[in-house]
């Protein structure tokens, strides 16, 4: 994440955005590194429903789980394990948020390198800080805290604290929420483009992930 007014001079004119009253992250895929802590919580999942009977098949390649980061949860598991019951991907939901938080409290998983201090040094430019996420109201949160970032944002949104169907939704509620006119949205999956562009707000791509197509 490099210098935010350096990255606007550079761009071509055609490309440039208006300077943003706030800066609106994804969270899985742009600011923290979801594989560093999914890898071992997609096992427990399986190995946890195969035991309650709910799933009798090999556990699914976790790649499949990390390229449905961004989406919300009930299509996530829709996809990741198709043909499953209605208990299962429920029973799934509430496993992954245990397993995830369990996790993060145990030291594990990782922000992106420099996403601390490019933070920091954004709010010291005055620029308001927001999470606008599709996952678990309790796991975005946990990742705030647990990795010391709660002072630098203004406002945590997660699709499971809000019960919007779309990021679109969710963003829309973020801006009218904060009184916002203007934003950039920051994030690596179409989902994040779309609640951008349907906003009227600028959109910024992380190519550093490796969750969401090109």
């Amino acid at each position: 994440m490099g210098d935010l007014e350096g990255e606007r001079r550079n761009l071509p004119n055609e490309s440039r955005l208006m300077k943003p009253q706030a800066l609106i992250f994804d969270m899985d895929g742009t600011l923290f590194e979801t594989d560093t802590l999914l890898l071992g919580v997609h096992e427990r999942i399986f190995q946890t429903l195969r035991e309650e009977g709910l799933f009798h098949e090999p556990t699914p390649p976790v790649e499949r789980l990390l390229g449905c980061l961004g989406m919300l949860l009930e299509d996530i598991w829709k996809s990741v394990m198709p043909g499953s019951s209605e208990a299962a991907r429920k029973r799934a939901d509430v496993l992954l948020l245990q397993y995830e938080v369990e996790g993060l409290e145990a030291g594990e998983g990782s922000l992106y390198p420099h996403v601390e201090t490019t933070l920091r040094q954004l709010r010291a430019n005055g620029y308001k800080l927001f999470v606008a996420s599709n996952g678990l109201e309790r796991y975005v949160r946990e990742i705030v805290r647990l990795k010391s970032l709660t002072e630098l944002f203004d406002g945590l949104y997660s699709a499971g604290e809000y019960q919007t169907s779309t990021k679109v939704d969710l963003v829309a509620r973020l801006m009218e929420d904060h009184g916002l006119d203007y934003a950039w949205m920051i994030g690596d999956r179409s989902s994040d483009v779309e609640a951008g562009r349907g906003n009227g707000l600028g959109v910024v791509g992380c190519a550093y992930a490796v969750y969401g197509r090109q």
